[in-house]
């Protein structure tokens, strides 16, 4: 399936498809964090809500071929740390493909979404899949504004109101990832 990295690895972490059986650890992203407010899904009243609406998006895009979110599994350990992919996307009217990333709480800061968005981002150009290659961030998700910074990306600008929630758009394109690792 195109965008996936079903398969793939990095140092830490191997890449495979969303399960329905991930659900009871995925569950803890959307308890006591900002998860829900950052990937617009306030209007949703649970953390349960929450999660049934990830997975009935993860499995749609799996099954429309618009790409997906990948589990990242922790070679150590065998457990999920959390989810990366290449996301097809309209931005503007445009079709774009954005690097997305999603860590459980317990593994924020470890340096694991740098590592998962960079693989993704290097597959993408190297499969050439774009010319450039977007993150769409809450203005207020600092967290994922060092990862996408970390994996090449420059701030583009700020749209008020995209799918009902303030964001920042970073970009890098492929000639500038050519820079960077050259």
């Amino acid at each position: 399936m195109k965008y996936l990295l079903t398969g793939e690895d990095t140092e830490r972490l191997n890449f495979r498809l969303l399960q329905l059986t991930d659900y009871a650890d995925w569950l803890p992203l959307f308890v006591d964090t900002d998860a829900a407010r950052f990937l617009g899904m306030t209007h949703l009243a649970s953390s349960e809500e929450q999660c049934d609406f990830w997975f009935e998006r993860s499995m749609g895009r799996y099954d429309n071929g618009t790409g997906g979110m990948n589990v990242l599994v922790d070679k150590q350990t065998g457990k999920m740390i959390g989810q990366c992919g290449l996301l097809v996307q309209e931005l503007e009217g445009e079709s774009i493909l954005e690097v997305g990333y999603s860590m459980l709480p317990q593994y924020w800061g470890k340096g694991y979404a740098t590592e998962a968005a960079r693989k993704c981002r290097d597959y993408a150009f190297t499969h050439g899949y774009a010319k450039e290659l977007y993150s769409i961030i809450h203005i207020e998700n600092y967290g994922s504004v060092k990862v996408a910074e970390n994996n090449g990306m420059s701030f583009c600008k700020t749209l008020p109101d995209y799918k009902g929630m303030p964001v920042n758009i970073y970009r890098i394109t492929r000639e500038e990832w050519q820079q960077q690792t050259a």
